[in-house]
């Protein structure tokens, strides 16, 4: 089980750089997304539901619905 554990953390390290050296904004969103659902099942391997509840409801959805939405009215510039 510490493996997984192992696993995940490195998960989450290699997401959070890929999150930043991502050019386009909807791919960082969506690993910013899987970084969040990695980080509540992390959460609730540590046995801390309640916070992996929170995580999961803020980090994965209502951040990333925003995110979307916020993307979707801007314009690109080529």
């Amino acid at each position: 089980m510490e493996i997984f554990n192992v696993i995940l953390i490195v998960f989450l390290i290699v997401a959070a750089i890929a999150v930043e050296r991502t050019k386009d904004l909807l791919g960082a969103v969506i690993i910013f997304t899987a970084y969040s659902l990695v980080m509540a099942l992390l959460w609730l391997l540590l046995r801390a539901p309640d916070v992996a509840m929170t995580e999961a409801a803020i980090g994965a959805g209502i951040t990333t619905i925003l995110f979307v939405v916020v993307i979707s009215r801007t314009r690109r510039m080529e």
